[in-house]
């Protein structure tokens, strides 16, 4: 995955409706109409969130008799979460030298009770 890609994935991800869309098509393919149920706009905004997904390549849309159904595309998804998991070691590593260091504090200030 390009920078760009990752960028674009994010940016997808950046947008409530868009989050709450790739939910849904998380449960299995939808139609446009279907999508858009649980909103309150217009075709035509749903239509422009889906085809930011689309260009981030977390949805398909496929063709069926008249129809055109959305399907998650979960590639993106496991990408941007390898991307983010590097970081988790930084974090757990962060959040175990405060861990110590508030132990650390506690074993201090009981030192000075003791001696008070």
């Amino acid at each position: 995955m390009t920078t760009d890609d990752l960028s674009r994935t994010f940016a997808a991800l950046a947008d409530p409706t868009r989050r709450a869309i790739l939910a849904r098509l998380a449960e299995g393919e939808a139609t446009v109409g279907e999508l858009a149920e649980p909103f309150d706009m217009s075709l035509p905004a749903i239509s422009k969130h889906l085809k930011v997904l689309e260009r981030s390549g977390l949805i398909t849309r496929g063709r069926a008799a008249q129809q055109r159904p959305c399907r998650l595309s979960a590639e993106p998804l496991r990408e941007a979460a390898t991307w983010v998991e590097r970081y988790r070691e930084f974090w757990e590593g962060s959040f175990d030298r405060l861990d110590e260091h508030l132990k650390q504090m506690q074993r201090e200030l009981q030192e000075r009770k003791d001696h008070e």
